[in-house]
């Protein structure tokens, strides 16, 4: 009979990257996935200590696996099992505590799933060098997949345990992501996430992230391209020259800012000024069209005041954001700003950390409004609560449509003509609403970047009134 296992990711994309080789590595041993972790002979918990909250919720998840089931064999792995020995040792009941460096040896480690007296600990310094993945991450349920292209982080902005936890920057060996990527295409996958914790550094042997960006483009049956988050310094002009071209880069940006204000920028030690930051957005703006940009801030860091709380708001609400991520201030223990003076209170950082999520809100909402007519070409999901298709544009707008055909994993021309939710009570996020344009069919492509732009054009003007009259709602 087939041991069992489960998986559970806390954190960022790279730990789902991670976690979907996992799975493949376990199941080429003969292992059978399923999904409560707690009825698995063996759990695995990829972990993530990027902040106090995500350690506690780490510690908090593996008492209660073992609280429902303490015959599991529990393995935490990863960034917290890295930096935190001590602290999980304390948690009866946890059978392996294994770092960044060795858990992609993980199925290697543990032949057997059984208890441990005690825990096992295998944890070392991250190597400096290039490296390989055996197996291609095992993806059950999305259109797209992660491609981990780049490791570990060089930068030592005061604020983040990452170097500490990943080690220093190092690039996957370039024609290993692209052999990966070709089997992740072969297995439906029509959309890969190129992914890393610093993935603007990539560069193996010289080859860089506009390179890989370029390779994948001709591989036949991936349609898209996307990138996770990138820092601003490191946006090689290539990249942005590929978004507005007709090829498989979607133009969508993650770009952490962290802060608007110099003074604190400097202390957290980022390599930029705000209004570098903002220049940088208007010029990727200027050279392509209704891109989609998301970012990250910190609400609380050391020597915020209230001038400087202001200017970050000030940023944030005028930059299009369609997504934005807003981080408590934690001050981890090995970073920088550990011990720094000038704390703010945590009651005020409570209080900004809820304006700033208020103005992202109203930011994305506002993006979204801003694509009513627009044409997009969507990847689309699954069907949400309502009964809606679900999918994602070119440049990640949620999209959702009516309609009775099946269009898993299938590519869509959508007119939008709404917005929607969001909705707790129904479990919606919000989504841009709209009518089915053209539905792809096997061997005929649809409309590229170009012709869509064209059609948009075409039917705005068609929608024109005609000289001397008004159309309906027009001012006065």
């Amino acid at each position: 009979m087939a041991y069992t296992f489960a998986l559970e990711t806390l954190g960022c994309r790279l730990n789902q990257a991670e976690t979907a080789v996992f799975a493949r590595q376990f199941v080429t041993r003969g292992y059978r996935l399923i999904e409560k972790s707690a009825a698995a002979d063996l759990c695995i918990i990829n972990t993530c200590t990027l902040t106090h909250q995500a350690t506690s919720k780490c510690r908090r998840l593996i008492r209660s696996i073992i609280r429902r089931n303490p015959s599991v064999c529990i393995a935490a792995v990863g960034c917290y099992a890295q930096v935190a020995i001590d602290e999980l040792k304390t948690i009866e009941g946890l059978d392996y505590i294994i770092g960044t460096a060795d858990k992609m040896r993980l199925a290697e480690i543990i032949t057997t799933p059984v208890k441990q007296p005690t825990p096992v600990v295998v944890t070392r310094r991250a190597a400096r060098e290039h490296f390989t993945i055996d197996v291609p991450g095992l993806y059950t349920e999305h259109t797209r997949a992660n491609l981990k292209v780049q490791e570990g982080c060089s930068f030592v902005c005061s604020f983040c345990i990452v170097p500490k936890s990943r080690g220093p920057a190092r690039s996957r060996d370039f024609d290993d992501a692209i052999r990966e990527a070709r089997l992740l295409v072969a297995e439906g996958h029509r959309e890969i996430v190129i992914t890393g914790i610093n993935v603007g550094t990539y560069n193996d042997r010289g080859r860089t992230l506009v390179d890989m960006v370029d390779a994948l483009d001709t591989i036949d049956g991936l349609e898209r391209v996307r990138l996770s988050s990138i820092e601003p310094t490191t946006i090689h002009k290539g990249l942005i020259d590929r978004m507005r071209q007709d090829g498989t880069l979607c133009p969508y940006l993650h770009i952490p800012v962290q802060s608007g204000d110099d003074s604190v920028l400097k202390r957290m030690r980022r390599r930029y000024t705000a209004a570098e930051f903002a220049k940088f957005i208007n010029d990727v703006r200027s050279r392509v069209p209704n891109i989609g940009l998301g970012t990250d801030v910190i609400a609380g860091f050391p020597g915020e005041d209230g001038v400087a709380f202001e200017k970050t708001k000030q940023l944030i609400d005028g930059i299009p954001f369609a997504n934005t991520h807003v981080f408590s201030f934690s001050a981890r223990k090995g970073t920088g700003a550990y011990g720094e003076p000038d704390s703010v209170p945590g009651d005020v950082i409570a209080e900004r950390s809820k304006i700033l999520h208020r103005v992202g809100n109203a930011k994305k909402k506002e993006f979204y409004r801003d694509q009513y007519d627009a044409l997009h070409r969507v990847l689309f999901e699954e069907r949400d609560a309502l009964g809606r298709w679900v999918g994602f544009s070119d440049n990640y707008v949620k999209v959702a449509v009516r309609t009775s055909d099946d269009l898993s994993n299938r590519l869509a021309l959508v007119r939008v003509n709404g917005v929607s939710g969001p909705d707790a009570a129904r479990r919606t996020p919000l989504v841009a609403t709209g009518d089915l344009v053209d539905v792809e069919d096997a061997g005929v492509p649809l409309a590229g970047r170009a012709d869509r732009d064209m059609m948009a054009e075409r039917t705005r003007v068609e929608k024109q009134p005609p000289t001397g009259e008004r159309s309906a709602g027009s001012g006065p």
